[in-house]
């Protein structure tokens, strides 16, 4: 991203005609949270004096300490493509600061920053590369969103089948006058579902850029009359939406994963990397896949990864290493989805990763079978263990990785907890209709 300074803000604002600002920022859960200020209030909030009521926003403070203060990061300053030209509408992301002058160890921003922090005292730079699906339904006649799709197309089907085709062209143009470089866009495997793919970057840019994605997708959807959802299994029966994160490490320039020495040109850094994720993969589960719904995807059968192994060249496990390599070499972790907030997503993973090349933990050794099609007993035979199978297990073993709650910080991981905990409950307690379906008129 562009290295802008406050100046610069002020000098673009006047140029286009600014008169809205929109400073935004997420709760721990990653939704989207902002505050809209007119451009005279503008030197004020680039002086970092804005403040709001963070007893607000979920997972932040209590009502006794609520005033925060609102730090815009100059260098996320954008146009909104969609507004009117004349009194434009603009956007800062802002990181989030106590009344005292400390950043808040509950801002998600901040976690990420601080996993950043450890990874470059070790010399080492996070790239992430993310591929997020989504689904586009109708609305019925009141505009509220259904689950019918708008197409019965499939992967990377065209036109007339591909019925979503404009409304994903008009995401691309908006994506890239907002900055992005969009690798690519097509349909998936399930009717009315997407993926627009943007060029990888370093995890904080990257971060924001998921969050600003989401927004930017919901947006054109809505100016479509269509409903775009990240929800991670919409419709029984289909694939649901993941988010595949690449990630890489780079040192003094270098991509620290190639090695073209080694027999599969992975370097020792990738390996121990890769051996950190699969140690702690449990607890960021409870991270990557953060709601009761992310686990009706994670079944086998839908093309989710649900076996923790990983392979050179099949799609089956849950980390795979794509063909190219030299700066390109990276893995792939397949199980995270677009629910999850990016910025602890992006923090748990590095943090995990790191504590692999700090304590040399090597992985298994690759599979490069179909996991889908072993048994069992074959599974059991190679040593491979699954993912958790609810919300609730991933907390249980959140609660005992020390290293992914060291990653979130003793506010997020507390109140994080709290807030699944209520979660899991809710849904337990629920009746369902299939219980009905099958249940009523049995018993």
């Amino acid at each position: 991203m562009p290295l802008l300074t406050s100046d610069d803000v002020r000098k673009l604002a006047k140029e286009y005609d600014v008169k809205f600002v929109r400073l935004q920022f997420t709760d721990i859960f990653g939704v989207l949270k902002n505050v809209s200020i007119t451009v005279e209030q503008l030197d004020k909030a680039l002086d970092n004096e804005l403040m709001f009521d963070g007893s607000s926003i979920e997972g932040f403070v209590r009502i006794e300490e609520s005033d925060m203060y609102l730090h815009p990061d100059p260098s996320t300053f954008v146009i909104f493509p969609w507004k009117p030209r004349d009194g434009a509408v603009a956007r800062l992301i802002c990181d989030i600061y106590n009344s005292d002058g400390t950043p808040f160890t509950g801002d998600p921003r901040y976690v990420l920053r601080r996993a950043i922090a450890d990874a470059q005292e070790a010399g080492y730079t996070m790239n992430v590369g993310p591929e997020a699906e989504f689904f586009l339904f109708q609305l019925d006649s009141d505009g509220k969103p259904t689950t019918i799709t708008h197409d019965q197309a499939g992967y990377f089907d065209l036109t007339p089948m591909d019925h979503g085709e404009n409304a994903r062209r008009d995401m691309v143009l908006t994506l890239e006058q907002m900055g992005f470089e969009i690798e690519a866009s097509h349909h998936e495997v399930a009717p009315g579902q997407h993926e627009i793919d943007f060029k990888y970057s370093d995890a904080l840019d990257i971060a924001d850029k998921i969050v600003t994605f989401k927004f930017v997708v919901r947006t054109i959807a809505q100016r479509h009359g269509l409903h775009a959802t990240f929800m991670p299994k919409p419709i029984l029966g289909i694939a649901g939406s993941g988010m595949h994160l690449n990630q890489s490490l780079m040192k003094k320039g270098q991509n620290a994963f190639f090695d073209p020495n080694s027999e599969n040109q992975l370097s020792q850094d990738a390996m121990y990397y890769m051996g950190g994720l699969i140690k702690h993969i449990h607890a960021i589960t409870s991270i990557i896949n953060p709601t009761v719904n992310s686990y009706k995807r994670l079944v086998s059968g839908y093309e989710a990864p649900v076996y923790i192994a990983w392979s050179y060249r099949n799609r089956s496990p849950l980390i795979r290493v794509p063909a190219k390599r030299d700066q390109s070499t990276r893995i792939e972790l397949r199980s995270p989805d677009p629910s999850c907030n990016p910025y602890l997503a992006l923090a748990v993973c590095l943090k995990a990763g790191l504590d692999g090349i700090r304590n040399h933990l090597e992985p298994p050794a690759p599979c490069d079978r179909n996991i889908y099609e072993l048994t069992t007993s074959e599974r059991l035979e190679l040593g491979i263990d699954t993912l958790p199978d609810s919300l609730q297990q991933a907390m249980r073993y959140l609660s005992k990785d020390e290293v992914v709650k060291e990653a979130l910080g003793p506010h997020v991981f507390a109140r994080y907890m709290e807030a699944k905990q209520i979660e899991w409950e809710a849904y337990r307690i629920q009746v369902h209709p299939w219980e009905l379906q099958n249940y009523l008129n049995k018993f």
